[in-house]
């Protein structure tokens, strides 16, 4: 009976499938284990056809449905192991079947692929530009070197035609992946030697043959992060019914490096916009790490207890729902890990009080000491300076630094601040209560008093953590190799914390990494979301120097977004409805739908709506109910972390997005009151890049001014 394997670009384009295009895979696909290799090509309902004119005469098609077929790779050594590629549309699929190549990696041994009709075509072109050029982009590498490197004769005349990296970048979808990333490591100037082991190294299994073979079954298990072997019927339908999360936790070749290179010799940054793996890169690094050394714990962190459910999900998915491996593993959030401190050496449980409290504390303060500031003010001032700084005494707030504070105080307007700092703590003791970042304030000082409880500290989502917290975190690791690894974007800054992570000993300089290539959503809907902050610049994760997407992309393509304007909530609400049931009836799963706003009144709307019609929804508040089915409704600040099919996001007004109640005036201060708009435009931009294939972007009356670029 044939053997069926199922290759990554597979699962790349199956979610995006229509429903009876799913269906007919499944059908195909039962119907493939039913058949001897005999009945397979005596042509049994699945018209197993040669691909004409094919460059890898392995390449064979199967039916699928009327109009689309599956691409597959077949054994030519008498072997019973076949390799589902793709699935396309008729035509399509024999175009793309031509053009791709198959063969063993010789030194890493594993399956690779490339369109080496294209290869063929490119080529020429850029030799014939690079014989002006003064530099080429591999000219110190000998082509000896290259070869053990595992560059074969074609790939390696067109590395030899490429002048610099943008050029490289162009050729990478053509590119086999270790063949690729092997080119771009020593582009960033890695040597050889490094390349080898941070490469070749760790995608070659340790029992490959020592002469590469061609045999097909043998390079596929030498493939295995890369493709998946069926063994059952049960193992087939479990893998079609929810191939996102037999995939979601898959290394890409281009994050390995990062994940799984041997050791570090202090804090690891990892930044990238949405969709790059950041967190996938986390989660692999975490399971390296406990590979390491038996006894090691390791935290596992993010900011909210959502992300902190979706770790701890997608880690045992990792790992296999290993029972001893996740044991040596505590994932959580940075408040909730820091409350568990104070509470355990303390014995004291901390109380610690919302935003909406706090404000009114402010606001009582104020008017108790007839102070000429906002309470708006005295709580960001607490927040980004007091706490920011962990300063105690007024001497120490008369001495510090505003930085990126745009109102000037001298020593007496200082003063006035420090008496309400203390009246609005007074507050708190007399209620017995604190804030968060109070509790992670004692959290730290608790834990400098012992030895740190983990060997590593692995953490997401970083871009939204309060220097207090960092500090926790700081403390509950020993410095050290491998102490820190911290993954984050800038871009999707939504809780306005900006850390200079050297001066709380977390120094990356030399051990920070970019991620580019979007691996969730359209290069559509990736380059309309990105134009939301074309107009503005990031600050870097560490508080210094400034963030690029420059060079950021996608390798996925599908429709523009929809950008719409209504008269009135009610015809925009209507039209919501009608996108949901065409998405529905498109193949799209209720679950698959995302649906975000500003407000949780457009979400009450909606809801009513949807029901009316007769479509299941469900309120995303915190975790989100694994199974439950229904069309996911969210605030933008809640989509953080979550991705789907598709996603509408209503009310994008004029005085919603941005709220103008979260926005400082200007007069008050100017700086502030940048850095609260550009909160607000990475809000709309996370929102907007929960989307993996189709965007709808939609307001009633006056649009929202960041939309002036993008409409």
């Amino acid at each position: 009976m044939p053997r069926l394997a199922f290759a990554q670009s597979f699962w790349d384009g199956y979610d995006m499938l229509e429903k009876p295009v799913r269906a007919g895979v499944r059908k195909a696909m039962r119907k493939f284990q039913t058949l001897s290799a005999a009945e397979l090509n005596a042509d049994k309902g699945l018209h197993l056809e040669s691909v004409g004119s094919a460059r890898d005469p392995r390449m064979r098609t199967i039916r699928i449905t009327d109009f689309w077929r599956g691409v597959v790779l077949a054994p030519d050594d008498g072997s019973d192991m076949f390799l589902l590629v793709n699935v396309l549309p008729h035509d399509d699929a024999y175009s793309w079947a031509a053009k791709r190549l198959y063969s063993a990696n010789s030194a890493t041994r594993a399956l690779e692929v490339r369109n080496a009709v294209a290869l063929d075509e490119l080529t020429p072109l850029y030799e014939t530009a690079a014989r002006n050029a003064p530099q080429l982009l591999f000219a110190g590498v000998s082509d000896g070197t290259l070869h053990e490197l595992g560059i074969d004769d074609q790939v390696l005349r067109a590395a030899r035609s490429l002048v610099d990296k943008a050029q490289l970048d162009a050729f990478a979808t053509l590119l086999p992946e270790d063949q690729l990333e092997v080119l771009q490591y020593l582009a960033e100037g890695f040597g050889p030697d490094e390349v080898y082991r941070d490469v070749v190294a760790v995608r070659r299994p340790a029992d490959a043959p020592a002469e590469p073979v061609e045999d097909l079954a043998t390079v596929i298990a030498n493939t295995s992060a890369r493709i998946r072997l069926v063994t059952g019927p049960d193992e087939l339908e479990e893998m079609l019914e929810k191939p996102f999360d037999a995939w979601r936790v898959f290394l890409h070749p281009s994050q390995r490096r990062v994940a799984y290179r041997t050791s570090y010799r202090g804090p690891v940054q990892v930044t990238g916009g949405p969709g790059t793996g950041k967190t996938v890169a986390a989660l692999h690094r975490v399971k390296h790490l406990l590979g390491r050394r038996e006894d090691g714990r390791v935290l596992l962190t993010t900011y909210t207890n959502a992300l902190a459910a979706g770790l701890r999900q997608m880690l045992g998915l990792l790992l296999d729902e290993d029972e001893e491996l996740l044991a040596r593993v505590d994932v959580t959030t940075v408040d909730a890990y820091a409350n568990g401190i104070v509470r355990a050496k303390s014995g004291i449980a901390p109380k610690p009080v919302g935003d909406r409290e706090q404000r009114q504390l402010w606001e009582k303060a104020v008017k108790q000491l007839d102070l000429p500031f906002t309470s708006q003010f005295l709580a960001q001032e607490y927040r980004h300076v007091v706490l920011g700084q962990d300063l105690r005494d007024l001497d120490a707030y008369l001495g510090a630094s505003r930085r990126g504070r745009g109102t000037g105080l001298g020593s007496a307007r200082r003063c006035e601040v420090w008496s309400a700092v203390e009246r609005f703590e007074q507050f708190l003791r007399a209620r017995g209560e604190t804030t968060h970042l109070g509790v992670c304030t004692r959290a730290a000082e608790l834990l400098s008093e012992d030895a740190a409880p983990y060997a590593h500290v692995v953490v997401d989502e970083a871009q939204d953590l309060h220097p207090a917290q960092w500090r926790v975190l700081r403390a509950a690791v020993s410095s050290g190799p491998d102490d820190l690894f911290v993954t984050g974007d800038p871009h999707q800054r939504i809780y306005d914390s900006r850390v200079p992570l050297g001066s709380l000993g977390i120094a990356t300089v030399g051990r920070s990494f970019r991620l580019r290539v979007n691996y969730r959503s359209t290069e559509e809907i990736l380059a309309w979301s990105a134009r939301l902050l074309a107009p503005v610049t990031v600050e870097a994760l560490e508080g210094e120097g400034v963030d690029s997407l420059a060079g950021y992309r996608s390798l996925l393509h599908g429709r523009l977004p929809q950008v719409q304007e209504y008269a009135t909530r009610q015809e925009e609400t209507e039209a919501l409805v009608d996108r949901v049931r065409t998405l529905v009836d498109d193949g799209l799963a209720p679950h698959e739908i995302g649906v975000c706003a500003r407000f949780n009144l457009s979400l009450d709307t909606a809801e009513e709506k949807l029901k009316a019609a007769g479509i299941p929804v469900l309120r995303v508040r915190g975790q989100v109910a694994q199974g439950t089915e229904g069309v996911r409704l969210a605030t933008m600040h809640a989509m953080k972390g979550l991705e789907f099919r598709a996603v509408s996001v209503l009310g994008v007004n004029e005085g919603a997005v941005p709220f103008a109640r979260e926005i400082t005036p200007r007069e008050a201060d100017p700086l502030q009151h940048e850095s609260d708009l550009l909160r607000e435009r990475c809000l709309l931009f996370v929102a907007c890049t929960r989307a993996r294939e189709a965007l709808s972007v939609t307001w009633n009356g006056a649009p929202s001014p960041f939309l002036d670029r993008t409409a």
